[in-house]
């Protein structure tokens, strides 16, 4: 027992460890990216499954030697890490309400996320009491190929009746893997709850699809949107976007390369833009390394399953493939999200591209970064999640009354400042 209360001390202490530093070794780097995913996202249920080991083995004979003194000194470091983790989480309102989002917005009422989901993370997977969900809706279909999606909207209609704002939901999964089962169901159920009507999207995926098949599938869906929202009580000319990861770097193309012909092959003439984007721990830049060693675009995974092309000889398809090359003036307004300590695409990749956001866009661009959050970490409805999905609620209501008032999307003035900080032209106080 002394031993077993050492081992469990020292994986305990490792997690606390890798939960506030993640290994940035690529051996490592895949291990070391779900061990902090999971320990910094449940935190609160890790906590309590450690003490009751470490309770546990010492209760039963685990302190008879120096090896079980050691574990339990190692292990109650790992609480200490694990409590400083929650500690950070729970400064995320704070985080959301410095970036600029409206959280008194329509105080008295505004929505919480149900705590029973905080408690129970697999909860998440069910529609919540008052969603209905649609499953498997074709929204594209060309010989054998069937894309679907899954409708999330409130089972009670309006009040006054009229149509609600759409939210168009891309997974993630490095456009080689991922579902619209897995991912956006915490926003899109409470988003559901409302007034708004979730669209999450299926796409394409590589090896089997190759660059630009997922962002034209994503474009099919808009044509649909444009055709069918109504049918589902959604607002045909009213839809934002949001995704993480490669959704991510798909939601910001989407909402940047509006009408661009070269990505809507047949459907040149359809209208595919959007209100608003929020995307999530995204990249937005595969020709330059910025916080790689190498760009993006040269590795293994995007030359040889995604864009199937050398980095080398066709940088210019690679940049076309940036959304930071078609950032513009008459971009739609932005909510960019990453975690301060993601692992797999690094802050700093944010950083750059709200960089260059806030410099040429004419709309607002609010950034949040979450402070010890990892890739992904809105998959768990932790309560960094929670606090999250109300905010980019309250944010995108906010652009919801704005669009219905006739008026452009603004923030305060000093959110809307530019990194150097000179107020931006139109800057609203």
């Amino acid at each position: 027992m002394t031993y077993l209360l050492l081992a469990l001390g020292i994986l305990f202490g490792l997690l606390a460890v890798n939960a506030h530093r993640p290994s940035k070794n690529p051996v490592l780097l895949a291990p070391s990216f779900f061990a902090g995913w999971w320990t910094i996202e449940l935190a609160p249920h890790l906590l309590v499954a450690e003490v009751a080991a470490l309770v546990l083995t010492a209760r039963y004979g685990g302190l008879d030697g120096w090896a079980g003194w050691t574990g339990l000194a190692l292990g109650a470091a790992g609480l200490a890490g694990l409590a400083a983790t929650i500690a950070v989480s729970r400064k995320t309102t704070v985080t959301l309400r410095e970036c600029g989002v409206p959280l008194d917005l329509d105080p008295d009422t505004a929505p919480r996320y149900p705590r029973t989901h905080l408690v129970v993370p697999p909860l998440c997977l069910i529609p919540r009491r008052g969603v209905r969900a649609e499953r498997n809706v074709v929204f594209h279909e060309d010989g054998r190929l069937r894309l679907k999606l899954d409708v999330y909207r409130s089972a009670t209609e309006p009040a006054g009746g009229g149509l609600r704002p759409g939210l168009m939901q891309i997974h993630g999964g490095g456009w080689i893997i991922g579902d619209k089962r897995e991912q956006g169901l915490p926003l899109l159920n409470h988003m559901a709850l409302q007034g708004w009507v979730g669209f999450n999207v299926n796409y394409r995926l590589s090896p089997r699809a190759t660059w630009p098949d997922h962002l034209i599938d994503l474009k099919r869906f808009l044509a649909w949107y444009r055709e069918h929202a109504e049918e589902y009580g959604a607002d045909p000319d009213f839809l934002c976007v949001t995704g993480g990861s490669a959704g991510g770097h798909l939601t910001a193309l989407v909402a940047l390369t509006a009408n661009d012909p070269d990505f809507q092959p047949g459907f040149e003439d359809v209208d595919t833009s959007v209100q608003g984007a929020v995307p999530f721990y995204g990249v937005y830049d595969l020709l330059e390394p910025g916080p790689w060693p190498v760009p993006f675009g040269s590795t293994r995974l995007m030359e040889r399953w995604v864009m199937k092309l050398p980095f080398a000889e066709n940088r210019d398809v690679f940049a076309k493939a940036s959304p930071v090359t078609h950032v513009r003036e008459d971009a739609p307004p932005f909510f960019v999200i990453h975690g301060s300590h993601d692992s797999l695409i690094p802050v700093p990749e944010a950083r750059r591209f709200v960089e260059r956001l806030r410099e040429t866009s004419r709309a607002p661009v609010l950034y949040a970064e979450m402070r010890g959050g990892q890739h992904a970490f809105d998959v768990f409805p932790s309560y960094r999640t929670a606090r999250v999905v109300e905010g980019v609620e309250r944010y995108l209501t906010g652009l919801h009354r704005q669009y219905r008032q006739g008026t452009g999307p603004s923030v305060p003035g000093e959110v809307a400042e530019s990194l150097d900080g000179t107020p931006k032209d139109g800057a609203a106080g």
